[in-house]
């Protein structure tokens, strides 16, 4: 099967969709905040009369490149959501996953829209993806996490590559030995993973970009080689680029034209399959 890249409504692709034909499903949709989800892309250039100083007092300007943003609100988000939702349950596998991501503010009520299209037997696992960054409020418990709903079409019959998982190191390696700590342990359904890097080389300028490391965890989880995994929410193609590592193949769906240019940009090169793209990115 050749990885997809579709541009458009991604209801109406996957209305077209055959059932019964995808493995594995991860999706970060819109978290419903309300907000205008915005990046700025700088670059910064030696200036001894530069906004800001860097290493052994050096003095650097700092260049604007350009802004990614689109507007996260719903007026009926579960209404939204839930004929997405339902036709994720449809084109799944019997074995197959699907990974909702979302945040505090909308995963409870998710969670009830997803227990009744899939059926509360078929919930596995809420994992936290707790990280450490970014500015910290002083009026309430500063919110650093992330809520990711497992959710398995059968549940007497599921892919969970235990074997496969990155193993971590123990906190207390001492309390183990040493042939245990070697090894390393599994992650529980707590996941402690920082964000992308603000320079690193992973960083692509999208708003919303999540870390490939936990979709590398959730790819070799749930998923196996020659397997078909869909993201019909594409963002910034993280899906895309964990499948490419592990042989997985891949269909993602995104209506917005930053999204694909920075896919394009991001899998130049790579066999892929745009569809409804001509003239983007």
């Amino acid at each position: 099967m050749q990885n997809k890249i579709y541009f458009g409504d991604n209801l109406a692709i996957l209305q077209t969709l055959p059932s019964e034909s995808i493995d594995l499903i991860y999706i970060d949709p819109p978290f419903n905040t309300g907000k205008a989800q915005s990046r700025k892309q700088i670059k910064t250039v030696a200036d001894e009369n530069g906004d800001r100083v860097g290493f052994q007092g050096r003095s650097y300007r700092t260049i604007e490149l350009g802004q990614k943003a689109y507007l996260d609100q719903f007026d009926d988000y579960l209404g939204f959501l839930e004929p997405r939702l339902r036709e994720a349950c449809r084109l799944l596998k019997p074995h197959g996953s699907l990974y909702f991501h979302i945040d505090y503010r909308e995963v409870h009520y998710c969670k009830i829209l997803l227990d009744q299209i899939f059926g509360r037997d078929s919930f596995l696992n809420e994992i936290i993806w707790a990280y450490d960054y970014g500015a910290r409020t002083k009026k309430k418990w500063p919110p650093k996490h992330d809520n990711i709903l497992w959710y398995a079409k059968d549940p007497s019959q599921y892919t969970f590559n235990v074997e496969e998982i990155e193993r971590i190191p123990y906190m207390a390696p001492g309390l183990v030995g040493k042939e245990k700590a070697a090894r390393g342990k599994l992650p529980t359904d707590t996941w402690w993973h920082t964000i992308v890097p603000t320079n690193g080389t992973e960083k692509t300028g999208y708003p919303t970009q999540k870390p490939l490391g936990i979709l590398r965890r959730i790819i070799q989880a749930s998923s196996k080689p020659g397997d078909v995994v869909l993201d019909f929410f594409g963002g910034s193609g993280t899906t895309a680029a964990a499948c490419l590592e592990f042989d997985r193949n891949f269909l993602l769906i995104d209506n917005n034209p930053q999204s694909i240019e920075i896919m394009r940009k991001r899998f130049a090169g790579q066999p892929i399959e745009w569809i409804g793209c001509e003239g983007l990115g």
